[in-house]
C-alpha cells in the first residue's frame, strides 16, 4: 500500500498537517484546521508561501503585519458560493480567529520570496462549468497559472454533482517535460454530501506499479505523487475537493490515459 489515503486526525484543531517529508515528495503542503468560534490557528513558513482558503465559515485574519478582517461567506462548502481566500508571503506570520464553525485549509509550497500578502477571493474567482454529460463539473479556480498570483502554487476548489466523474478522463501531470507535461504533486481535500457516505477515487500509473484505488470520506486527503488520479460520486452523492499542486515550474500541462483517448476534444 502506498499511504495515499489520510485520514483527519480528529474533529477539531490541526486535524491534517502534510509535509513534503511526510508525503515522501518535495513540493506541496496542506493543512486542514476545524475550529469553533473564538478558537485559533496560526502558523509561520519558512521559504514557503501558503494560501489560506476559508472552505467554510468566517474568521478573523492577520498576516504579514496586516488585519483583514472578517474573512468568510460560506457557511456550507455545497453552497459552491466562491472561497475567501488569502496569500500569505514566505516568513510571514499569519493568525486566523474563528468567528463562527470554521474550516480553513492552508496550502504551501517552496517560494523565495518577493510577493505581499494579498486577498485572492471571492473577488476574481468564477463558478466555471468543465465537461460534458456526466462528466460535468464546478471550478472555482482560485490560483491556477491564469492569475499570476503565486510563485509554485496552483489551487482550485472543484464541485462534482451526485452520479459525476471528475479530474477524467483520467490524465497524469508526473515529467518535467514542458510544454508537453509538467511534473506536479497534488492532494485531493475531499468533502461528500451527505456527510456520511464517501467517493471513489483510484490513482494508478501507466505500468500499474502504482495502483491504488480509495474511498475518501468526510474531510479525508488523497495524495497523487504521480499517475492517473479520476474521481467519482456516487449517485445521491455530492463531492467537493480542494486541490492543491506544485512542481518544478508552475504550469499545468497532462497527457491523458491512451485507453481514454478517444475521449479528448
Amino acid at each position: 500500500m502506498a499511504d495515499l489515503l489520510r485520514k483527519p486526525s480528529g474533529t477539531s484543531g490541526l486535524v491534517h498537517a502534510i509535509t513534503p517529508k511526510d508525503a515522501g515528495w518535495t513540493y506541496v503542503g496542506f493543512d486542514l484546521w476545524r475550529l469553533t468560534a473564538g478558537e485559533v490557528a496560526e502558523g509561520l513558513l519558512h521559504g514557503r508561501e501558503a494560501i489560506l482558503v476559508l472552505v467554510e465559515g468566517h474568521a478573523n485574519i492577520t498576516a504579514a503585519g496586516q488585519d483583514f478582517g472578517k474573512m468568510g461567506d460560506r457557511l456550507d462548502v455545497f453552497e459552491r458560493t466562491a472561497p475567501h481566500c488569502l496569500y500569505v508571503p514566505p516568513a510571514a506570520p499569519w493568525r486566523a480567529v474563528a468567528t463562527s464553525n470554521c474550516t480553513l485549509a492552508v496550502c504551501s509550497a517552496p517560494s523565495a520570496g518577493g510577493r505581499s500578502a494579498q486577498v485572492l477571493g471571492p473577488d476574481g474567482i468564477t463558478l466555471e462549468e468543465r465537461g460534458k454529460g456526466t462528466n460535468t463539473r464546478h471550478i472555482n479556480n482560485i490560483a491556477m497559472e491564469g492569475r499570476d498570483v503565486a510563485d509554485s502554487l496552483l489551487v482550485t476548489e472543484v464541485f462534482t454533482p451526485a452520479g459525476h466523474w471528475s479530474s477524467y478522463p483520467p490524465h497524469r501531470h508526473d515529467e518535467d517535460d514542458f510544454p508537453r507535461i509538467t511534473h506536479l504533486e497534488e492532494t485531493y481535500y475531499h468533502r461528500v454530501n451527505p456527510g456520511d457516505c464517501y467517493g471513489i477515487q483510484r490513482v494508478y500509473t501507466d505500468d500499474l506499479r502504482l495502483d491504488e484505488t480509495m474511498a475518501p470520506a468526510n474531510h479525508d486527503v488523497v495524495l497523487v505523487p504521480k499517475g492517473h488520479h479520476p474521481c467519482a460520486a456516487p449517485y445521491g452523492v455530492e463531492m467537493y475537493y480542494l486541490n492543491v499542486m506544485a512542481g518544478p515550474r508552475r504550469n499545468w500541462r497532462f497527457a491523458m490515459d491512451p485507453a481514454f483517448a478517444h475521449l479528448a476534444g
